[in-house]
């Protein structure tokens, strides 16, 4: 199983929207924003009426979330008022907005996710589950979205376009930064600068190739309880090169990996966003998110 070529396209228009100097411009039609609040990186991305990416914004923030926890709910805040302040500047009138939450997030942690959104002024038309966006953004009806994040890796099968099994552990980018910063006695701040330089990943993977070990063993783990024939690896730590070898040596399973794994759940909160459309806003009570 693949996903559609055009993903692709899609991450690359909105990584393009991140570092362009976007000059004010007239934008046409509707614009449906989606914003995931992760561990390393707060993202937001927008999207038309047709589903392409317009416009976006990247703020680094490795104090705000963890674990799928709000931990610094005004510095969220903050960041988010930004980006959308920027975004506005720049020309486009954003308004209405989704949010994604981590796997087995419910009740009100959950909600403190559009929370953040509504505190910026943002018109909250749905909250989502983040496999269930990144299955969205990849046009995909079954298989397992393996996200490997910040703080977490979240593991979620989806059958006939639905999550019918999900789990997320704390095992993620943040880990491998712990292991480079204990081996090169660095701060954690530049282990990640240090992660982040394609030029030394090569020489990093032995390092590091432990605790992708580790995240293939947990994503077997649970594959084990619900079959997947085919893995698909999303966020932003799935960027590192080789990854997907580990992974498929310890699952046995192929694994497909995009472009610009980073962007994949943005854009499809944003995508979620669009599907609801012009639906009137109904405001989350706890049952709406578990």
């Amino acid at each position: 199983m693949f996903f559609n070529p055009s993903v692709n396209d899609k991450l690359q228009a909105l990584a393009l929207s991140l570092t362009a100097n976007v000059e004010a411009r007239p934008t046409q039609g509707p614009l449906f924003t989606g914003v995931d609040l992760g561990t390393a990186n707060i993202v937001t991305a927008v999207v038309d009426a047709a589903g392409f990416p317009v416009a976006g914004s990247l703020t680094r923030s490795r104090s705000c979330i963890r674990d799928g926890l709000v931990l610094d709910y005004m510095g969220s805040v903050a960041i988010l008022r930004e980006q959308v302040r920027r975004l506005r500047e720049a020309g486009f009138p954003i308004r209405e907005a989704a949010a994604a939450y981590p796997p087995g997030t419910t009740g009100r942690n959950a909600s403190v996710f559009r929370n953040v959104l509504e505190a910026v002024g943002l018109e909250v038309k749905t909250l989502v589950d983040e496999p269930s966006a990144a299955g969205l953004a990849l046009e995909i009806a079954s298989g397992a979205v393996v996200d490997i994040g910040g703080g977490t890796t979240g593991i979620s099968v989806i059958r006939d376009g639905k999550v019918v099994y999900s789990a997320d552990e704390a095992t993620g980018g943040i880990h491998v930064d712990l292991v480079l910063a204990g081996h090169f006695r660095i701060p954690d701040v530049e282990a990640e600068e240090l992660k982040r330089n394609s030029e030394r990943q090569e020489e990093l993977f032995p390092l590091i190739r432990p605790v992708f070990e580790k995240m293939a063993s947990i994503v077997k783990r649970h594959l084990a309880l619900q079959s997947a024939e085919t893995l698909f690896l999303v966020g932003g730590t799935s960027a590192f090169p080789g990854i997907e070898t580990v992974m498929a040596k310890e699952t046995g399973l192929p694994v497909l990996k995009p472009r610009i794994p980073l962007l994949v759940t943005p854009l499809g909160i944003a995508l979620n966003c669009l599907q609801v459309g012009s639906k009137p806003t109904t405001k989350s009570k706890e049952s709406d998110v578990g």
